[in-house]
């Protein structure tokens, strides 16, 4: 029988929480900390209507939510705007996540009478910046695209490196007598398996999404979830990282440009806001608020020594050689909010048996709390200061609202110019878009121009447009028209 009180308190939790959302976005408070206030509130250290003590399943539901999220992130960036930062990106997901690991580890071994192997994992938990935190704190900011993007980039490709440095550092715990050559083993199957199913499986995906001809919109997503599973599970099935084979399919189906197909964006989009809602409420479920006064010290002092020593040491060296001012270097370090990874990862140890598990769980649970509200509601003031923001919005937004689309029968298409496509060096007026298409804006860099006729397209320009159903199937064989050159080259 369905517990009918059980749907009514979710609902009106979710509510409750969207509600607090708003109100916290005004002072740029990052939604993850509201979510797990509200949980820790009806936990049973609080109001007691729910107790909920079950790590395994905690954690089964995170990795899930992460995926989901993950998989947003994805199809809300796309290649065409990673693709400038690709580099950049992957030297902080990578060697970044890494340095930061472990000048936190060292801390942490210093500062809480841990082994070195107990305190490389404390730091490997919360080496992972945040996908879902950095996405929402991002789409509310000022800051530079390319820093944005960065940014963006990152917090998709880095989980990948915390996951298995966490998984290393519980087996070499555990085994002391572990060899070496067994982590840099599961880095490379992680990444080399999840890159290539992610590949493989966004490429089989676009081309199905691009032929297919479903009898309704709403099929898109459900093939899009479909997509999105095979990705995840054929590259954990091979032990490599599911969660770099769902980003990378989410970035390739990014890439169409059928305005039927984007519908699935707008979906995944309040999809991975209920994954957000649901595994915040759930881990503000497991902290027992009576035991977070006397861990607040340690909670502090990792927070602290990640924020303003190891993330930024990180960053500076990752960043060498890679065209960033010293203002945006520094901009960068502060940027890399906690959430929702670390947490996850928290659940491993104590799931795994492993010594001061808790305590590692509460401790970063603490620490991500504390850096989520000081680095998310600072990081607009401190990268003004640092000379790293500009006049316009870190991640664009329409001109017209979906609402006014909607009423016009009308998509939104993005169109990433690249180099040798047709269009090169042509002028708006000699484009010669279909009537029942219009050219509404051209990002260029750092800036947002409005189209006319004299206006030229150049490289790396991203052309936002607006067209009727009508006239779907016209704008797409011309934009098919505009990459013909580079495909014959």
């Amino acid at each position: 029988m369905v517990k009918t009180d059980f749907i009514l308190i979710a609902g009106l939790l979710v509510l409750f929480s969207l509600a607090l959302t708003l109100m916290a976005g005004r002072i740029r408070m990052p939604a993850l900390v509201v979510f797990i206030g509200v949980g820790m509130v009806i936990g049973s250290d609080g109001l007691g209507w729910i107790n909920f003590d079950d790590f395994e399943l905690a954690q089964e539901i995170g990795v899930i939510a992460l995926a989901l999220i993950l998989f947003e992130g994805g199809l809300s960036s796309g290649f065409s705007t990673i693709r400038p930062v690709l580099v950049p990106s992957l030297s902080l997901a990578t060697l970044g996540t890494l340095l930061t690991a472990l000048i936190t580890g060292a801390v942490a071994t210093l500062l809480l009478d841990l082994s070195l192997l107990e305190g490389f994992l404390l730091g490997s938990i919360i080496a992972s910046t945040d996908a879902a935190a950095v996405f929402s704190v991002l789409r509310g900011s000022t800051l530079k695209r390319k820093l944005a993007a960065t940014l963006e980039g990152e917090a998709g490709f880095n989980d990948v490196v915390a996951v298995i440095l966490v998984i290393s550092f519980i087996t070499l715990i555990e085994n002391p007598g572990g060899s070496a050559w067994e982590i840099v083993g599961l880095f490379v199957k992680g990444f080399v398996f999840g890159g290539l199913f992610g590949v493989v499986v966004g490429r089989a995906g676009l081309w199905l999404m691009e032929r297919a001809n479903f009898p309704s919109a709403g099929l898109y997503p459900v093939a899009s979830v479909a997509i999105a599973a095979i990705a995840f599970g054929s590259a954990q099935a091979v032990e490599g990282s599911g969660f770099l084979a769902i980003y990378i399919a989410g970035l390739i189906l990014a890439a169409p440009s059928d305005p039927a197909l984007r519908t699935i964006e707008s979906f995944h989009g309040g999809l991975a806001w209920i994954a957000q809602v649901g595994m915040f409420l759930m881990f503000g479920l497991l902290v027992s608020s009576a035991e977070l006064p006397g861990i607040a010290p340690e909670g502090i002092a990792i927070g602290l020594a990640m924020a303003l020593v190891a993330r930024p040491v990180a960053t500076w060296i990752s960043t060498i050689g890679q065209g960033f001012a010293p203002g945006d270097r520094l901009t960068l370090g502060w940027a890399g909010l906690r959430g929702a990874v670390p947490i996850v990862l928290a659940t491993f140890p104590v799931v795994e048996g492993i010594e001061n598990g808790f305590d590692f769980f509460n401790i970063i649970f603490f620490a991500v709390v504390f850096s989520a509200l000081i680095q998310g509601m600072t990081i607009s003031p401190v990268a003004k200061w640092l000379g790293s923001t500009t006049e316009e919005s870190a991640i664009p937004t329409p001109l017209i609202q979906e609402s006014s689309i909607r009423r016009l029968h009308a998509e939104t298409i993005e169109f990433r110019v690249r180099p040798g496509d047709t269009i090169v060096g042509q002028r708006v007026q000699d484009l010669h878009i279909t009537k029942d298409a219009l050219l509404t804006l051209v990002l260029r860099d750092d800036r947002a121009i409005l189209p006319r006729g004299d206006t030229d397209i150049q490289e790396g320009d991203l052309l936002e447009l607006i067209v009727r159903q009508e006239g779907a199937v016209d704008l797409r064989q011309q934009i098919a028209g505009w990459r013909s050159k580079r495909r014959k080259k």
